[in-house]
């Protein structure tokens, strides 16, 4: 294991500290900094950066920050904000054909109640999808740690009843994640593909950086081949040209894939991505629950500490 992997397992471990969290939310630099890498806090923020975003041939991928809620009231708000938001693209015409979609963690509409806590959060996520349906647009539903992934897989599959164009994501840290691909890959699945972001037991997940590479490149490989809509979220220059030349190679057409980066990150590759013709889109988090987001993903990528890091050197 090397220097990388290591501080991404020091940062995953971080993320899961309350006394940092609290610390690093506090510290009078940490709002700018956020800035970068969040939409804001409110729905018409999010609304207009999403708007801006499209100025540049950019579509988005809208989440509203938090997880792991254990109260009903805050499961039902997190619905409702959703649906707010929903609204509000459609009323700016910024969700037709899926232009400006949703992604949510289930753990955030109820999945972490203990009970009916996976009920609840199926219906709130139904309510969802069918806001979505009546605006033109659609939903992902954000992989979590490796101990919800088969109740994930199991809640997509009951709302692609109602709703087949929901997304799934999954995560080439996972041993089991090529097989996954196998399952999903079929005609109308779209599927986003990402490397992960929690920290995993050996047990489960590769360790070392070189092996989810690896992984990402034969997933990334069976879902190309396959009949779905492949979501090839990386901000690695080399994945990115591997999924390009897949693309090719299986003879597809610009509007059966797009590549998906993080709000903030590598804005210039983005813009360049979409002007060369491929879909691009932006994962644009925002609200206040930001701390669990941006640490896992400095951990994501050395080259994301060092910039964050930068930033606070020059903004604090």
């Amino acid at each position: 294991m090397d220097a990388s992997d290591l501080l991404r397992g020091a940062l995953l471990q971080i993320s899961e500290s309350d006394s940092v969290r609290s610390a690093v939310v506090k510290a009078p630099m940490s709002r700018a900094v956020v800035a970068r890498y969040v939409a804001g806090e409110t729905v018409p923020e999010a609304v207009g950066s999403a708007a801006e975003l499209q100025t540049t041939h950019r579509m988005t991928t809208i989440d509203h920050l938090g997880e792991d809620v254990t109260d009903r009231a805050q499961a039902e708000h997190t619905r409702d904000v959703y649906v707010a938001l929903l609204d509000a693209l459609a009323e700016q015409d910024l969700a037709a054909d899926g232009r400006a979609e949703v992604s949510v963690k289930l753990s955030a509409v109820g999945q972490a109640i203990p009970g009916d806590g996976d009920a609840m959060a199926l219906e709130h996520a139904r309510e969802i999808c069918a806001a979505a349906q009546r605006l033109g647009t659609t939903v992902t539903i954000d992989m979590e740690d490796h101990t919800t992934t088969d109740r994930t897989l199991e809640a997509v599959r009951a709302l692609r009843a109602d709703f087949p164009w929901v997304g799934a994501v999954l995560q080439s840290y996972l041993h089991r994640t090529e097989a996954d691909c196998r399952d999903l890959a079929h005609e109308g699945s779209r599927i986003r593909l990402c490397k992960g972001a929690y920290k995993e037991p050996e047990s489960v997940a590769y360790q070392d950086g070189t092996d989810v590479d690896l992984s990402y490149v034969r997933c990334l490989k069976v879902l190309m081949a396959g009949q779905g809509y492949p979501m090839v979220a990386t901000h690695d220059p080399r994945l990115v040209e591997i999924g390009s030349a897949l693309a090719k190679h299986h003879d597809r057409s610009a509007d059966s894939y797009e590549f998906q980066m993080l709000y903030g990150v590598r804005d210039l590759e983005q813009k360049r991505i979409a002007d060369r013709g491929h879909q691009m889109r932006v994962y644009l988090p925002f609200g206040e629950d930001w701390y669990g987001y941006l640490v896992r993903r400095l951990a994501e990528r050395p080259a994301n500490v060092r910039f964050f890091l930068r930033s606070l050197a020059t903004r604090g």
